[in-house]
């Protein structure tokens, strides 16, 4: 019995290594195949990832640079304006921000002659909802003259931008185009109207000059602000794309990921007015970039909603 088992591993190891190598391929070839296979898919979504994540960054600093967006207005009393007639609730705000950095704001909204503002990702929220008291209750030719002052008319309350505006202390039909916040000659209102037919947002189609959401309704806040200090239309334009990229981030990322891998331009040399137009700004235009890029990286709880 011990010469046979002599005889048996003598046969073994006089097999070439290389023979023994094959026979174990051979006979596992389909697991070694997919163990290996799934290594590489596993490498490839970790490299996949990261790369999204450096992408994500540089582009994040980009379009919404941490330090965020200063924009050099005269904020005088339009604060205190819009506590005084009602169009925003000290207590509801108070309810609403418990931030501390959210609530250094409240400066802007009790006190007058704030010179510039600062709009971050941190208090993106706080300037949508003031610039959007602002739109709501500012006496102007395109609410009034516009598609929502005549067509709808009778319907006001029934917009996100009009019914769901809860933080003022007074309803919004009697809030609609009510007060004379910032003076507006003529030619500024025309410069408002143009400029917010040329303003999209991508949460729906309408431009700003149909503010039916609260992010219309803020744009026509800020364009009116910076119309009536004599901004040129220029200068309005790359206001209003820096804003609209804090409260759509994901969106203009995107944006700008497109814009620089199909036409290799950085997002310091787009033009304001085409981003804002309804090419990539209309929820139209966003669908139609997503469809031509199936690879856009994902900016993580960047959602925006119409509401308060």
């Amino acid at each position: 019995m011990n010469l046979i088992k002599k005889v048996v591993l003598g046969c073994v190891i006089s097999i070439p290594v290389f023979v023994l190598l094959w026979f174990v391929v051979d006979r596992y070839k389909e697991e070694i195949v997919s163990f290996l296979g799934a290594k590489r898919v596993s490498l490839q979504s970790v490299q996949s990832e990261a790369s999204d994540e450096g992408v994500i960054s540089t582009l994040s600093e980009q379009v919404i640079p941490k330090k965020g967006y200063f924009l050099n207005i005269d904020w005088k009393d339009i604060g205190t304006k819009l506590v005084q007639m009602g169009a925003i609730d000290m207590k509801k705000y108070t309810d609403r921000y418990k931030n501390p950095l959210e609530r250094e704001l409240f400066s802007y909204l009790t006190e007058n002659n704030k010179k510039g503002l600062t709009v971050t990702n941190e208090n993106a929220s706080f300037w949508l909802n003031t610039l959007w008291a602002l739109g709501l209750t500012q006496e102007s030719d395109v609410l009034e003259k516009g598609i929502m002052g005549t067509t709808y008319k009778d319907r006001i309350q029934t917009f996100a931008s009009t019914g769901g505006w809860t933080l003022g202390m007074k309803d919004a039909d009697e809030l609609f185009s009510s007060k004379e916040i910032v003076r507006l000659t003529v030619e500024q209102q025309d410069l408002v109207w143009k400029i917010a037919d040329g303003i999209y947002r991508p949460c729906c189609g309408n431009p700003t000059s149909f503010p039916d959401c609260n992010h219309g309704m803020a744009m026509l806040g800020l364009l009116e602000i910076m119309a009536s200090q004599g901004f040129s239309e220029d200068e309005i334009f790359d206001a209003a794309l820096a804003f609209q990229s804090y409260w759509f981030p994901q969106t203009y990322i995107e944006v700008a990921y497109y814009l620089q891998e199909k036409e290799h331009l950085s997002w310091s040399d787009v033009d304001p007015k085409r981003v804002l137009s309804s090419e990539f700004s209309s929820s139209s235009g966003y669908q139609a970039l997503q469809e031509k890029m199936k690879d856009l990286p994902r900016l993580p709880g960047s959602t925006a909603q119409c509401g308060a």
